[in-house]
């Protein structure tokens, strides 16, 4: 056993800076949105795709970015991708036209998407044991925070900076963050041998990117109708995804370097259903932000900086129990993801009822002890859960292991987006804002329950295996099978 790389701490903190910056850019541009569509005199529908072309490049680059990372070395691909995403940024921010806008925002989502996988393979290398569930720790309060206080910054720069010129500011502020993270991670994150074979499996990242542009594009127009334009997408989806599990198959069988290895699904040890897990949630735990944006922007007139702020107390919560969630990670296991979203699931049931019930003039302060509760139960699912879908996977691979977790979070985010709107409008003209809004957020707390029956399963399943083993409930990881390859 190699000794532990001594910069690894600060290694980590200048990653997390980058994850921080490239995942406050899927939440912040939303506040923004209004004030992009009067700037630059476009359609909602084209501002739509600042919004969600970068969701979609995001999560199009994930599994082949991660795989590239295992195959040249993650500090080299860390590197390159932080680059492009501070020079996407910058063209974003002086864009003049929509078109240009939306160019620099899915290159910036491709960056970005490279960028995150890398993040999680770090981890995987550079930490052991229980050290690696703290660094997961804080990797997750990142996830966490970096969503949640998306709003509540992009109204802070908004209200310094204007309503006409203010949004490009909110690309503008990568470009002295990221500069600063690029030179700290040049000089920080340890040099590391590239794998064994440098090739990329290309029909693999063409049939994968098929499935998953297929299966995100109709969620990604919901708003422009795009469920009822381009449904049939989704069987052609399904059936690139079913082609790229054969082709990767035949991959691995001819003894060559898949770009995901599908024995990751079905050998690695609670693999398969952290990925579902973690897909699930995030359809719950993603959708509910536009909604609440909706209801406070458009049904009660507040600004994007009161609607931000309103928000606030999930943020909390999940950046403090996500910390000491990593700690917790070790002892508990997956008993912790199992009270996260039983917390997460009582918070946003409770959230519906109240703003279903209180008048609207009371209800910012009415949700916050209810968001209070939801975002520290949420604060023990997404590190948590990376921390155990990723424990036994050998670190050569977890780049694309944790692309492929990642990718499943954003096909859930978009559905999550898509479909919780999708609720609230179709509710509102119906019987108005109030019942919209609870619809919807009760929509996401059955999201939320399905995960957790998946979770109280796998937490089932361990402490039976535990059990057979004679074993405490988490045990270490075992890493023998990671070195001799």
């Amino acid at each position: 056993m190699d000794e532990p790389d001594p910069r690894r701490w600060k290694a980590l903190s200048v990653t997390l800076v980058a994850g921080f910056m490239s995942l406050l850019d899927v939440s912040i541009v939303s506040v923004a949105l209004p004030s992009i569509q009067r700037g630059l005199d476009t359609s909602p529908a084209g501002v739509q795709w600042v919004v969600s072309g970068y969701a979609l490049a995001f999560g199009l680059a994930l599994v082949p970015a991660g795989r590239l990372g295992d195959a040249i070395g993650r500090r080299r691909m860390f590197l390159l991708a932080l680059t492009g995403f501070v020079v996407f940024s910058g063209l974003a921010g002086a864009a003049p036209t929509t078109e240009l806008l939306v160019a620099a925002r899915l290159a910036q989502g491709f960056a970005a998407g490279a960028l995150a996988p890398q993040n999680s393979a770090l981890i995987q290398q550079l930490f052991r044991g229980a050290e690696r569930g703290r660094a997961f720790g804080w990797f997750g309060a990142t996830v966490g925070i970096s969503t949640a206080v998306g709003p509540v910054v992009g109204g802070l720069i908004l209200a310094l900076a204007g309503d006409a010129e203010g949004w490009r500011w909110v690309f503008f502020v990568n470009l002295p963050i990221g500069a600063v993270a690029l030179v700290l991670a040049a000089r920080l994150i340890p040099r590391t041998e590239p794998g064994e074979r440098g090739h990329v499996d290309l029909p693999g990242v063409a049939l994968l990117g098929g499935g998953v542009l297929a299966l995100m594009l109709p969620l990604v127009e919901a708003e422009a109708g795009g469920l009822t334009r381009l449904w049939w997408l989704f069987p052609v989806g399904a059936a690139l995804l079913a082609a790229f599990v054969w082709w990767e198959r035949r991959v691995v069988a001819r003894d060559r370097e898949p770009l995901l290895d599908i024995r990751l699904l079905t050998g690695t040890a609670g693999y398969a259903s952290g990925v579902s897990l973690g897909t699930v949630y995030f359809i719950g735990f993603s959708g509910i932000w536009l909604v609440l944006a909706l209801f406070f922007q458009n049904g009660l007139g507040w600004t994007p900086l009161q609607s931000g702020l309103a928000v606030t107390p999930f943020a909390l919560g999940s950046a403090a129990s996500a910390v000491v969630g990593g700690r917790l990670v070790a002892r508990l296991g997956r008993r912790l993801t199992v009270i996260g979203l039983g917390a997460v699931v009582t918070g946003l049931a409770a959230t519906a009822l109240v703003l279903l019930l209180v008048p609207p003039a009371s209800a910012g302060w009415a949700v916050a002890a209810p968001l209070l509760l939801a975002g520290v139960g949420g604060g023990w699912v997404i590190s948590p859960n990376t921390t155990m879908t990723l424990r036994s996977v050998p670190v050569r691979m977890a780049g694309s292991a944790g692309g492929a977790l990642q990718t499943g979070q954003r096909i859930g985010s978009a559905i999550g987006t898509a479909g919780l709107a999708a609720i609230f409008y179709t509710v509102l003209a119906a019987s108005g804002q109030q019942p919209a809004v609870a619809a919807a957020l009760g929509a996401a707390a059955l999201a939320v329950a399905v995960a957790l029956v998946i979770a109280v399963g796998e937490w089932r399943r361990d402490r039976a295996t535990a059990a057979g083993a004679g074993a405490p409930d988490a045990e270490a990881p075992d890493l023998s099978h990671a070195h001799h390859h």
